[in-house]
């Protein structure tokens, strides 16, 4: 009986791991499976398959911008074809903060528009900075700390090439705070742990409002900028006072912080020139269409089913359990009420129940 039902829960188990699994992450794993190139666009048997919208997907949002990938995760026809790109909308004076690519060399180019941009690949190499316009590219090694900013009062665009189907983005503020805050106060010159929190907290989301130069001579003030993009806490690199209830405050997740650039779009679209009309359309594009890739694993019809009879079955199996031990129970109880003895000048007669107590010292019968 037991055995039974070990084995439908393990039935039910395997079907829901299977059905949690978005079809995407299927699909991405079939792909590394394949041992040809050929076997591969067999799988993607949709020509639409090797088509990415960049207007209809979800975007990395800031108060300066939104930014769209296209990586393995959510185009699986770049599994095996080691490249990925991002289109950035970077808003007046806005930035694309510090970052790196941990698998990736990134060719960045202008679309419209004045960027700056610098970098520094690694201990001991000088600072790298340009200034490019529309038609220009620069070259950031994997691994470099780079950052860009939309030098104009209006909305300009760029494009990435990266060379990794999973390059990998690694925010440089949010991550280095998200260390323990002793150990980030001790690099700092001892600071403090409380006024390493207290910067944390004002870490801006990417893309963000950029310097205070730029914003004051397109009069533009710093103020709501959304900081959903914290490192998530845990007891190991807790905040000053912060307990396991508080950790998932400061938590990053997907839903959270990859949005759109709706809010933006909307409340700068006055301002376009002819130009940066079209820019301002890609916004309002990406915030009008954005969805979200992920799949969430619902369970189908046929897994709820299944989860259903399991249930019934396990509450009889419980049923048939309890009545089981109930009746021995009882039947247990009976047998000891029921006991008897014989006296001596009653053997071979009608045996007579009794409740009359039997004594250790031998019956003496009648002479």
């Amino acid at each position: 009986m037991i055995s039974t039902l070990y084995l439908s829960l393990a039935l039910v188990a395997g079907a829901f791991a299977q059905s949690s699994v978005s079809p995407i992450a299927q699909k991405i794993t079939a792909l590394r499976d394949a041992p040809t190139q050929v076997d591969r666009i067999k799988l993607l048997d949709k020509d639409t398959d090797f088509t990415f919208n960049f207007l209809n997907a979800t975007a990395t949002k800031g108060a300066g911008g939104a930014a769209v990938g296209a990586t393995v995760a959510n185009f699986p026809a770049l599994v095996n074809n080691a490249m990925a790109m991002t289109i950035g909308f970077l808003g007046p004076c806005g930035m694309n903060t510090p970052h790196t690519h941990p698998r990736a060399t990134e060719m960045l180019y202008v679309v419209n528009g004045t960027l700056s941009s610098g970098m520094i690949a690694e201990n001991g190499a000088r600072f790298v900075f340009n200034t490019l316009e529309a038609g220009s590219a620069m070259l950031f090694p994997k691994g470099s700390i780079h950052f860009q900013q939309n030098e104009g009062c209006e909305p300009m665009m760029f494009v990435a090439a990266l060379n990794h189907e999973d390059p990998g983005v690694e925010s440089i503020a949010q991550r280095y705070f998200g260390l323990p805050p002793d150990v980030v106060a001790a690099s700092l010159g001892d600071i403090g742990v409380q006024e390493v929190a207290g910067i944390e907290d004002m870490i801006p989301d990417n893309i963000a409002l950029g310097t205070q130069e730029c914003l004051d001579r397109c009069g533009i003030k710093r103020d709501g900028q959304p900081t959903t993009q914290r490192q998530p806490r845990n007891a190991n690199n807790a905040l000053p006072g912060q307990s396991s209830g508080d950790w998932a405050a400061t938590s990053t997740t997907a839903a959270s912080w990859q949005t759109t650039g709706s809010a933006y779009a909307t409340s700068t679209s006055t301002h376009y020139s002819r130009d940066t009309q079209q820019t301002g359309a890609l916004f309002g594009a990406v915030a009008e269409d954005a969805q979200t890739v992920v799949s969430k694993g619902v369970p189908n019809g046929v897994l709820i089913a299944l989860i259903a009879v399991v249930g019934v079955m396990g509450l009889g199996y419980c049923a048939i359990a309890v009545v089981y031990f109930v009746s021995r129970r009882r039947a247990a109880k009976e047998k000891a009420a029921n006991r008897w003895y014989v006296r001596p000048e009653m053997a071979g007669r009608t045996l007579v129940p009794t409740t009359e107590e039997r004594g250790d010292e031998k019956y003496d019968a009648p002479a």
